[in-house]
């Protein structure tokens, strides 16, 4: 059976700009072709530019364990999900608990960068209810082979990486350039719209009856709902998406 690590491996590779295959089946959701893929670009205002080009360092930064930052806002990750519980190392059995492959969550980062385990802090500090529903798979009629929490948290970042075009000098796709307009009303707009995501996939997981091997076919429900969602013209604010009101603090 293929390892849901494949599944991240598969997208790190598509972020990083080479061809990836899954094989017995499976293609990665972050590998679609989409024909707006091949709109011309889109302008940008000084504002978006800026937006962009700041979002773009954070993306640029890859998760390093020797970085005293990163060691900190891995030890937050942990003492948000389990505040009863002490973590005895940045390695060890216990990361397991959170959806981690193994025991150093550093190797899940590999392909993601510092981002990825920004987006997953972001969420456990602003949502904490929804995140530890999440965590804990306390919604719904759980399937008995659920996703991994924390890998797949790390597949929504590679996602939304690939579906913005955030690594383009402009956004080449309607859904890009509509986020920009998001990003330049707050720095913080991937952050929320990660929240947003998870949440949105975790509720599509649910609605599917999906199992392990069903996780490509859930992202991309996923994606066709959040492109529809932010392409919707009555929508001012990330907060007015209608998958926003999925979220609890």
């Amino acid at each position: 059976m293929m390892m849901f690590s494949d599944i991240l491996m598969c997208c790190a590779e598509v972020v990083a700009g080479s061809a990836a295959w899954l094989g017995r089946g499976l293609s990665c959701v972050c590998a679609q072709r989409r024909e707006s893929d091949a709109r011309p670009s889109f302008d940008l205002t000084p504002v978006q530019e800026e937006c962009l080009q700041r979002l773009q360092n954070r993306i640029d930064v890859s998760y390093d364990s020797s970085v005293p930052e990163h060691q900190e806002a891995l030890k937050a990750l942990w003492k948000s999900a389990y505040p009863e519980e002490e973590l005895r190392g940045l390695i060890s059995e216990q990361w397991k608990e959170m959806g981690w492959q193994g025991k150093d969550p550093s190797t899940d980062f590999r392909g993601g960068g510092f981002i990825s385990l920004e987006n997953l802090l972001y969420f456990a500090q602003n949502f904490p209810k929804s995140f530890q529903d999440l965590l804990r798979k306390q919604e719904g009629d759980r399937s008995v082979w659920e996703y991994p929490f924390a890998v797949a948290g790390v597949n929504i970042t590679f996602m939304l990486i690939q579906m913005l075009d955030l690594e383009a000098v402009k956004p080449r796709t309607l859904v890009g350039a509509t986020f920009l307009k998001f990003l330049a009303d707050s720095d913080s707009a991937f952050d929320l719209l990660y929240c947003i995501t998870f949440k949105l996939m975790d509720h599509q997981w649910l609605s599917m009856r999906a199992s392990y091997m069903d996780f490509n076919t859930v992202m991309k429900a996923t994606r066709r709902q959040l492109e529809k969602e932010l392409l919707n013209e009555d929508v001012a604010r990330l907060e007015e998406l209608p998958s926003y009101g999925l979220l609890s603090r």
